[in-house]
């Protein structure tokens, strides 16, 4: 990779990767659960919502927390159909309320069985995998199944071939820890994260020389990643963020990215 964009991407990282640049961004409501219990709840509801307008992302994220209060306390003590009834009413673009319930419900029998959803995971993780994609395929297999589904939107699978970039930023959150990402699981090693690659990333990273395929799939996802992992191989999602907060905040341009990572 030309060594004045690996420079500019550590620039863009030290000036853009801050706590003030966050909203507006689910990643936000994470900052208000200091116990990682329920931080790692709330982050799979708020990365599994995290598709359409952002505006609207945040309204129904914030309306869902709203509901079910502190997280834990509320899986603890709720039945399916409690959990229905508190979410039965709530709609997210083509995102039911059901389908909402299912997912929590998914994640109360997860925590009954595996004590948290970061043990779970680690059920699925070895450590001679490259990357994490197998892991989550079986994060989220399990977790339909917990719940009795055979599939759900709101937890997309790398085995069928989407970027997931849902699932990749719920690990992102998790699993690293600077300024912005708040962390929390410490069993898991950052160095096997996928970029979470949605169109917005995508037509960055087409416009950065980082990639030539014609689709945001998973397959694009892993050769982005790839081209990041030999910047930094500890951390492969390091520039994620930073880059991303062009287009999505007013303030700053997509357009003016490329300039900004030299010639």
């Amino acid at each position: 990779m030309n060594k004045s964009i690996i420079k500019g991407l550590e620039d863009l990282y030290q000036r853009y990767n801050r706590r003030e640049l966050v909203h507006p961004d689910p990643l936000e409501f994470l900052y208000d659960y200091q116990y990682v219990k329920d931080r790692e709840i709330v982050a799979l509801l708020a990365a599994s919502l995290a598709y359409g307008r952002v505006t609207q992302i945040l309204k129904s994220v914030s309306l869902v927390l709203s509901r079910i209060g502190n997280p834990t306390r509320f899986l603890e003590t709720a039945g399916l159909e409690q959990i229905k009834d508190s979410l039965g009413d709530i709609r997210h673009r083509f995102t039911t309320g059901n389908d909402l319930a299912l997912l929590l419900f998914g994640i109360k029998r997860a925590l009954e069985s595996y004590g948290s959803l970061e043990n779970l995971f680690k059920r699925g993780f070895s450590p001679s995998d490259k990357t994490l994609t197998q892991a989550l395929s079986h994060f989220v297999q399990t977790l339909l199944t917990l719940s009795g589904q055979k599939k759900n939107f709101l937890l997309p699978d790398p085995a069928r071939g989407s970027a997931c970039k849902r699932g990749f930023l719920f690990l992102r959150w998790m699993i690293r820890h600077d300024e912005v990402d708040p962390g929390g699981w410490t069993s898991i090693p950052r160095s096997r994260l996928v970029v979470p690659l949605d169109t917005h990333m995508y037509h960055i990273c087409r416009t950065l020389g980082l990639t030539t395929r014609k689709q945001a799939n998973l397959k694009t996802a892993m050769e982005i990643t790839d081209q990041f992992r030999e910047i930094y191989p500890s951390d492969p999602v390091r520039y994620d963020f930073a880059l991303t907060r062009f287009g999505i905040r007013a303030d700053l341009e997509r357009s003016s990215l490329k300039s900004l990572l030299g010639p």
